[in-house]
């Protein structure tokens, strides 16, 4: 097998034979060092990311099945891609994910909970007192969102945050 004496190397070696014991031991030293390190090292700049083994249109419910991890060789990949396919098991794309290239963190999102128009319970607690009634959202949410509703037997609108059971708990003005 043969190796390729690089410009580093010759310095080194110009240096050494001029005498340079320290700078000797300095290179010794550090090629040590780098030899115990290079297996932390490699690990550390090993990085992960998930690209789908299929084509997933916007809109589509992303299964594990149709994703893959796969080590990042090109060094100019920047950007928030996922790393993990929990990252992305889940979640709803709101753009095309084409097969073999990484996902966007924000191409995705969290899957409604309620979507406009359908009828959900809107639920009011103060204390002891409970009071329930049907309503119809003005938008889609996810868990946790803060919407408006429509109260189907007033028409009074209110807003509430989506619960995950799909409730709306109505806020207290």
């Amino acid at each position: 097998m043969t190796f390729r004496r690089t410009a580093k190397a010759s310095r080194l070696t110009a240096a050494t034979t001029r005498g340079g014991f320290l700078l000797q031991a300095l290179a010794v030293t550090g090629a040590m060092c780098a030899g115990l390190m290079s297996p932390q090292l490699a690990l550390a700049e090993k990085r992960m990311a998930v690209i789908p083994t299929e084509t997933i249109y916007p809109g589509e419910i992303i299964d594990v099945h149709r994703l893959e991890e796969v080590e990042v060789t090109n060094p100019a990949l920047t950007g928030d891609y996922a790393v993990s396919t929990k990252q992305v098991t889940g979640k709803v794309t709101s753009r095309t994910l084409l097969q073999g290239r990484v996902i966007l963190v924000s191409a995705l999102r969290e899957p409604y909970a309620v979507e406009r128009g359908k009828a959900v319970r809107i639920v009011f607690t103060n204390g002891p007192l409970t009071i329930t009634a049907g309503g119809a959202p003005l938008e889609n949410a996810a868990v946790g969102d803060l919407i408006r509703v429509r109260n189907t037997d007033s028409g009074i609108i209110v807003s509430g945050t989506v619960m995950d059971d799909g409730t709306i708990h109505v806020v207290a003005k």
